[in-house]
């Protein structure tokens, strides 16, 4: 089985430096694609991070799993499209949105917060968006924060208002969810609804980065059941 770790196009990479090589040491094939720079030019930003990590997805594989954090999850139907993944677990993740912008589906109160900030086109890295110290509190130490933060830039203001590709994962690709903290219940619910399988950690977000033992065991759990159950 092979696991495609995407991150949020918001961070980078290095937020699967934890599971990857934990996910590895179980035997699984692990690819960890980075868009990251792909948020530094101009427009469009989708079709470019789709294009960079459908490439390290590799062929068309029905045992191949998309494993999508955050953001990421705005990104799985356009990378599984045309049979490139079997399934995909949405980790504290957005669901699809085909055709809607990110600022569509965010909350006013964030989406306002976020107007203010925009400086000639430009936000600024997402862990500056919070209150000081509140994304480094969920760290255990201040080296695996230094380097989580190392890597987040400032983001296109653009990117937030361009519709996510027109591309509807339904009953194409079985899916799950794994919900690590109390912000994503909405969708841990909406995917209930929706019959997949659905996991609950009392974590938080940035729970893969700390809690990566118990994030894998749950992982190897949902991907077993998806591979077995396959979409129709």
């Amino acid at each position: 089985m092979k696991l495609v770790l995407l991150h949020s196009p918001l961070v980078g990479p290095g937020t699967w430096r934890t599971l990857a090589p934990l996910l590895r040491a179980q035997g699984y094939e692990v690819a960890v694609p980075d868009y990251s720079g792909e948020m530094a030019g101009g427009p469009p930003y989708y079709a470019r991070i789709v294009r960079t990590a459908r490439a390290a997805t590799g062929s068309n594989s029905a045992s191949t799993i998309l494993v999508a954090h955050s953001g990421a999850g705005a990104l799985v139907p356009a990378i599984a499209d045309g049979g490139l993944a079997g399934g995909a677990i949405f980790i504290d993740a957005l669901l699809p949105h085909p055709r809607v912008s990110w600022f569509s589906t965010a909350p006013e109160a964030l989406k306002s917060r976020l107007v203010q900030m925009e400086r000639d086109g430009r936000l600024p890295p997402w862990h500056r968006w919070w209150q000081k110290g509140a994304i480094e509190s969920l760290f255990n130490d201040a080296t695996a924060y230094q380097r989580f933060a190392a890597e987040l830039n400032d983001l296109p203001f653009a990117y937030f208002n361009e519709p996510a590709p027109a591309i509807d994962l339904s009953g194409t690709i079985a899916c799950a969810y794994l919900q690590l903290g109390s912000g994503y219940e909405a969708e841990a619910a909406i995917a209930e609804e929706r019959g997949w399988p659905v996991a609950r950690l009392k974590l938080h977000h940035l729970a893969i980065l700390t809690h990566g033992e118990e994030i894998v065991a749950q992982v190897e759990v949902l991907a077993r059941r998806l591979i077995a159950h396959p979409a129709d």
